[in-house]
């Protein structure tokens, strides 16, 4: 059956009692994140360290696992050891890309979104031209078969830009229109590789897009990581049952609970940022923002990332490293030919499946 464009719904639909609910909530722990986020002063250190915590859990929804440590070391995918690794620095390269280009022109296009596939997965196949793609279950069983036309997938994408930049006569909520985007953009499937991760970048993007985030710290991947038949059960529903509602509320659901661990871990680096910063003002005669920083951009960093990034001499940057080590306040490791200088409370935060809110 042809896929239908998202223009034909109505959008009363989705103007029920448990839907207004649960936006009430999505809304209101979205905005208090997008506030949280605002206060720690260089925003670097979230695009850094949170949106690699979105590439890691977004990875393994498709079965693409790595460590923390693996991630920290390595930083870059052009240094990256492993295959996985390179994948995961990748998908957080992408992001970072979309994101600029997204709050530099408002615009979240077909162009952006090719470009993000492209940077993950390498090649330049753009949407798919042969036909052939079906998605099956672990058994080998068919559940869905995308649309399998060039011409199709050309329309429908380009439906799917429109869409995404306003039609005034469907007045949704951007939260459920997120929703519906990142279903429609999984049901066309428009791509040979990198569907889902590609359209988890959208889903983030979308929201900073709509204004709803400043930086894409909001990682849904998380949620979907923990319910992963679910996410897959209510993306099928609704192409068998048309069940629009129960999708929906799923990704708000997703919306609400990630937003509030979010929350929680960004109070805490911002708390543990500025323990940090007091203990080394009165401590270190060497202390400077530009210190603090790299520590915190960095959770593994190295002689050469302060070197470059404080504009000292590598001699200078290694006895600052190895003093703090020394001192605790680092875990000095050394993993084949390079040192590492750890800030562990700062990894051990960001290892935590969640982050207890206050009183917990």
């Amino acid at each position: 059956m042809p896929l239908p464009p998202l223009s034909g719904l109505d959008p009363q639909r989705f103007e029920t009692v448990p839907i207004f609910r649960r936006l009430v909530e999505a809304n209101r722990r979205l905005a208090e994140l997008k506030g949280v986020a605002a206060s720690i002063p260089n925003q670097n250190i979230l695009i850094n360290t949170l949106t690699l915590q979105e590439a890691r859990d977004s990875s393994a929804i498709e079965n693409i696992v790595t460590t923390q440590d693996d991630l920290y070391r390595d930083e870059e995918a052009s240094d990256a050891v492993g295959t996985a690794v390179k994948e995961v620095l990748r998908y957080r390269q992408a992001l970072r890309a979309g994101h600029e280009r997204v709050k530099g022109t408002g615009l979240l296009t077909l162009n952006t979104i090719l470009d993000i596939q492209e940077q993950l997965e390498c090649n330049r196949a753009g949407l798919r031209k042969l036909p052939g793609t079906a998605l099956r279950d672990a058994a080998g069983q068919l559940v869905y078969e995308p649309p399998q036309d060039a011409n199709d997938v050309r329309r429908l994408m380009g439906a799917l830009e429109g869409f995404m930049h306003d039609e005034p006569a469907f007045a949704i909520d951007p939260l459920v229109k997120m929703a519906l985007i990142h279903h429609q953009f999984e049901s066309i499937h428009p791509f040979y590789d990198g569907n889902g991760r590609t359209g988890r970048i959208v889903n983030v993007l979308y929201l900073v897009k709509e204004g709803l985030l400043d930086i894409p710290v909001l990682y849904l991947s998380r949620h979907i990581v923990r319910t992963k038949p679910d996410y897959y059960r209510l993306l099928q529903a609704v192409r068998d049952d048309d069940a629009w509602e129960d999708w929906v509320l799923y990704m708000l659901e997703a919306v609400s609970t990630t937003a509030a661990e979010t929350i929680d871990t960004v109070q805490a680096i911002k708390a543990l940022l500025q323990d940090t910063k007091q203990y080394l003002r009165r401590e270190y005669r060497f202390y400077s923002q530009d210190l603090l920083n790299n520590l915190f951009n960095h959770p593994y960093t190295r002689v050469e990332f302060l070197q470059r990034e404080l504009g000292i001499a590598r001699a200078t940057a290694t006895k600052y490293l190895d003093q703090l080590a020394r001192d605790g306040v680092l875990d000095k490791t050394r993993v084949g030919r390079n040192n590492y200088y750890v800030n562990r409370p700062l990894f051990d935060l960001l290892s935590r499946e969640t982050v207890p809110g206050p009183g917990a």
